[in-house]
């Protein structure tokens, strides 16, 4: 098994970030089967090509919601983990559980 879970959208509210406000979240490591993909479908031509992240952020973004980390996007950087036999990935959390207490 690669991730936790696997659900078909987000089940956490809007939070409004913008990639700026991602930017400004530090990386840290996260293990892959502790993440819940928003995704049930990926793009294969995404998965494989190199420059996959060129446009966008290194890191994948991961949103911490009810106890429950919920990777928003980055599916084809984490699959690409998995597939080179690695455990934990550098992530951006967000931690909706802190902003909403």
């Amino acid at each position: 098994m690669i991730f936790k879970d696997v659900c078909d959208g987000r089940p956490y509210p809007d939070h409004g970030f913008s990639t700026k406000d991602w930017a400004r979240i530090p990386p840290q490591q996260v293990r892959l089967d502790e993440l819940i993909a928003t995704k049930r479908e990926l793009r294969l031509d995404t998965l494989l090509d190199d420059d996959s992240t060129f446009y966008g952020d290194l890191f994948p973004h991961a949103v911490l919601w009810n106890s429950k980390l919920y990777l928003e996007d980055g599916l084809h950087r984490a699959l690409r983990s998995a597939l080179q036999q690695r455990t934990v990935i550098h992530v951006r959390v967000l931690d909706l559980d802190f902003l909403k207490s």
